[in-house]
């Protein structure tokens, strides 16, 4: 077997008999039970294979890297961001010492998201930017003097991580993290939000709030698009309403915006389809373009003051990697180029050449719903997908996505043109077709 040591290059076969014998993929068992493709490349919106696959030896990827490569690859703008940085220093603790390009990430993060979100958090993923923001609550009503205040509240059919906290507050039936209830913290949970405004569950929503409040420290939803837990999408107004019920009973709130956020659902933020601001938000995905792992939790004044007025007046929390500066210096660049060009239009475009495109798949045998929002589409089907034949499927039409439950479903890449967008919905179809009914 070869060395994996030695610099020389491993050949594909090599290489997935390494893959096979030591590495464990997400949400897989050990040894995996199906072969990965190996990517040797990634340029614009192409991932180039190391060996063909079905007739394919480079796929566009419709699934933006797990939503974060908004830009796409090796975009030039970012790879001098990360070499420029790189030539100063690429990383230094952040305990007792800052450095600019965190310091001008948390500020330039202030500036755009609503207000009056003040106090910045930088993490090194989602999931812990949702612990972190769990924690804040959680820590800011026992500094106040209301330690009894413990409980989150959020809909069903959320996902916010897999580490412990967010766990608790994933959909706690048919969700991924089913398998930890009893163990988990136990939340509250109220019907998921239907995809338009229903006067009868805005009243839950308060009513739920309000016969609560005295146990919980906040409520924490996804705004307006549920993405993990099924990529279902619903009407903003019930952001409003939570803003409402939680000002009414003094609850916080918080939204995680790890996937909706920096332009997704057509707005920068999802919450500014309500023109609602919470009190605690989750960033992260396309923070860095995908370059690097990083994401950011912001506070209000309100919420860092009461923590640093507590007993304990720090908020006990320090990643490693925390603030680190090739992360943070990718973060700035990804969000000037984004912001420094038209992505309203260019997500209004990729929009529009989605409807167009997955129009067809709503005739498949099989097909429940076929929905889309901003630069979001998505096919339901009656049933479970079977992941290896509609991969396949997608594959052998040049296009890499990732399906799970039951659905098919593209996030593509903000620069993906309509050629590529067009053929990325076609794979799709295809894809849905494998199911049948």
């Amino acid at each position: 077997m070869p060395d994996p040591h030695s610099p020389a290059p491993l050949s594909p076969d090599a290489l997935l008999r390494l893959d096979r014998a030591h590495v464990w993929h997400p949400y897989g068992p050990m040894p995996g039970r199906e072969e990965p493709l190996v990517v040797e490349s990634a340029s614009g919106v192409r991932l180039r294979l190391a060996r063909p696959a079905h007739g394919q030896d480079e796929l566009i990827d419709g699934m933006s890297s797990w939503w974060s490569a908004v830009h796409g690859y090796r975009h030039p703008v970012l790879d001098e961001a990360v070499r420029d940085q790189l030539s100063r220093m690429s990383h230094v603790m952040f305990g007792g010492l800052t450095h600019e390009p965190a310091v001008r990430l948390a500020a330039r993060l202030v500036e755009i998201t609503p207000e009056p979100l003040r106090h910045v958090f930088l993490a090194d993923s989602g999931s812990v930017s949702v612990e972190v923001a769990v924690k804040m609550c959680l820590q800011y009503w026992r500094s106040v003097g209301r330690p009894a205040k413990q409980r989150l509240m959020t809909w069903r059919g959320g996902y916010h991580g897999d580490t412990w906290q967010p766990m608790s507050v994933c959909d706690p039936e048919g969700g991924m993290h089913e398998l930890w209830q009893g163990a988990l913290p136990r939340q509250l949970f109220v019907d998921p939000p239907p995809a338009t405004y229903e006067e009868e569950y805005a009243e839950q929503l308060r009513a739920a709030v309000a016969a609560h409040a005295d146990e919980l420290a906040a409520v924490i939803v996804e705004p307006v698009v549920q993405g993990a837990g099924g990529m279902r999408f619903h009407a903003p107004e019930y952001l409003r309403v939570l803003r409402e019920a939680c000002d009414a009973h003094d609850v916080l709130l918080v939204f995680d915006e790890i996937a909706t956020g920096f332009g997704r659902t057509g707005t920068l933020f999802a919450a500014g389809q309500a023109a609602v601001s919470p009190d605690v938000m989750c960033l992260g995905k396309a923070l860095t373009g995908g370059y690097l792992t990083m994401a950011a939790t912001l506070c209000t004044a309100r919420v860092a003051d009461g923590i640093s007025r507590g007993e304990v007046p720090v908020l006990a929390h320090g990643p490693t990697f925390m603030g680190n500066p090739l992360a943070a210096a990718v973060a700035c660049a990804s969000i000037n180029l984004l912001l420094g060009q038209d992505w309203q239009q260019e997500v209004k475009r990729l929009e529009a050449g989605l409807r167009d495109g997955l129009a067809p798949a709503a005739d498949l045998p099989g097909v429940r719903e076929v929905r889309v929002l901003g630069g979001i589409g998505v096919v339901q089907l009656d049933g479970p997908v079977d992941m290896a034949a509609a991969t396949e499927a997608a594959v052998r039409e040049g296009v890499w996505v990732r399906p799970f439950r039951d659905l098919i479903y593209t996030m593509p890449p903000y620069v993906t043109s309509d050629t590529d967008l067009a053929r990325i919905c076609r794979a799709v179809t295809a894809a849905a077709a494998t199911h049948g009914g």
